[in-house]
């Protein structure tokens, strides 16, 4: 392997043939990846042949970028395959360094020493002093590559980007990772340029207005509609209802005598904060209830039902927008569905049936369907409340410029994305044909997706898009929908 001529001949030709808009993918990014690349081999104690290949890849790695910016490591070695053979590399060692290049590709997951080397070297400048500074150049080239709207959408591309990268090597890990906590904690830093307490004044502010919008709201679905005409709802408000009307009982207090046990189990499984506004949002409710004299809306039990579902549905939601519930049924289902394999919808169900069941007996078939309408509404209206235009698709990309759309919807669109390792390929006439390929997932909103067909459109119009809807979502970053 002649190395030292494979270095000045790749040198020169980057020097001469990249182009200008390349701020950060240059031939000094090249020349610095080599000698950290150096510096880790002999801390790792990698000699011989073994370091000139680690060498030659990282001389190689970038150089895809002479002939295309997107998939460019595919490109660096093609280029590799083409000019390492007049060095007198062999097929094994290209097919090595080729491996070596192929593992710069994010996300790393380097799987040999060698490639954990070239990985470490690649991204070192995470954590060294100089990071600003050469950060500064990718930013610009991004911005160019149109990835990049703004110094804020750069900033928060970095903070997304450092949790998730690591080092490999034990020299690197020592030698650069405390500087990287340092650049991530100045990052950090910047980011936070509104005062926390403005922040928390302004939270709680929203949060206590939309519980106190809410509890109005619900009382005049039940003042207004429902109490007046004997139409029900669903859940503990539909109990507190029946009772109301079979035994002449107050409703205010039906309201916070039956939700008191359920609120005292949030107060355990979910949370004390989320228990002190749930109660405090009921007695305001109990309150709205017993002393605001809401006049009778009308008799028309098709106007009850709907508008008294919808009002009781907008206060509901506006509370849960608001960090707790007016309803109980919702914390009695996340508890049962934890000692049961029924999902929390199924349980609301379950508990719905009996009521509307025993309001038919009581009250008659007809009654009862009118009751049944009535959840409905509220149910329509809590999941636009709640969910409005944040209603969630998730949807999955296939494309070889998965690349370019990747960073679109992350710095565009500001979506976090996941990526599986899958094969594409295998079509009627041409089966045996396959390459490997990124299957990018994300989960926007359904206004949203628009957008992101036009996005992706640009980027490749023969890319395979779909989409569905998520109804049931757990853990992650994603909102639970509500159920009433």
């Amino acid at each position: 392997m002649k190395y030292e001529q494979a270095y000045h001949f790749l040198i020169t030709k980057l020097e001469q043939e990249l182009p200008d808009y390349l701020t950060y993918h240059n031939v000094h990014h090249t020349k610095d990846v080599l000698t950290a690349a150096e510096r880790l081999c002999k801390a790792e104690m990698v000699e011989g042949n073994e370091r000139e290949l680690v060498l030659t890849a990282a001389l190689f790695h970038d150089a895809g970028f002479l002939r295309a910016y997107t998939g460019h490591e595919e490109k660096s070695c093609d280029i590799a395959r083409e000019i390492l053979p007049g060095f007198d590399y062999s097929n094994g060692d290209i097919e090595i360094i080729c491996d070596l290049i192929m593992a710069t590709k994010l996300p790393h997951n380097p799987t040999t020493l060698l490639q954990k080397i070239i990985c470490d070297a690649d991204l070192h400048y995470l954590g060294t002093h100089n990071y600003f500074a050469t950060a500064n150049k990718l930013y610009h080239e991004y911005k160019h590559q149109g990835f990049v709207k703004s110094r804020e959408d750069w900033h928060k591309m970095q903070i997304a980007f450092f949790p998730g990268h690591k080092f490999f090597t034990s020299h690197a890990i020592k030698e650069y990772g405390s500087f990287k906590k340092q650049n991530l904690q100045l990052l950090t830093a910047k980011r936070q340029t509104v005062p926390r307490h403005q922040s928390k004044i302004s939270a709680l502010l929203n949060e206590w207005g939309l519980i106190v919008l809410g509890a109005l709201s619900a009382s005049y679905g039940l003042n207004g509609f429902l109490v007046p005409n004997e139409v029900y709802d669903g859940g503990v408000s539909g109990v507190a209802l029946i009772l109301h009307d079979l035994y002449h009982l107050d409703l205010s207090l039906l309201l916070i005598f039956l939700n008191a046990p359920i609120i005292i189990l949030s107060y355990f499984n979910t949370g004390k904060n989320f228990a002190i506004k749930t109660m405090a949002a009921i007695g305001l409710l109990s309150a709205f209830v017993h002393f605001i004299p809401h006049p009778v809306a009308t008799h028309d039990f098709v106007l009850v039902a709907v508008f008294g579902g919808f009002f009781l549905g907008l206060g509901v939601g506006l509370a849960m927008r608001g960090g707790c519930v007016l309803d109980g049924s919702e914390v009695l289902a996340i508890h049962t569905t934890k000692k049961t394999s029924f999902t929390i919808s199924e349980i609301i169900l379950g508990i719905n049936v009996l009521i509307f069941s025993f309001a038919a007996l009581a009250f008659g078939l007809e009654r009862a369907l009118y009751s049944v309408l009535t959840y409905m509404a509220a149910s329509q209206t809590i999941g636009y409340v709640v969910e409005g235009i944040e209603a969630y698709t998730g949807v999955t990309i296939i494309s070889e410029h998965s690349e370019i759309i990747k960073r679109k919807l992350v710095n565009e669109m500001g979506r976090g994305i996941t990526v599986y390792k899958g094969e594409r390929g295998f079509l009627p006439d041409n089966f045996e044909v396959s390459e490997d390929c990124d299957i990018i997932f994300t989960v926007i909103t359904r206004l949203e997706l628009s957008k992101l067909k036009s996005l992706v459109q640009k980027a490749d119009p023969k890319s395979f898009v779909f989409a569905n809807t998520i109804k049931e979502a757990s853990g992650g970053i994603i909102k639970r929908k509500k159920n009433h």
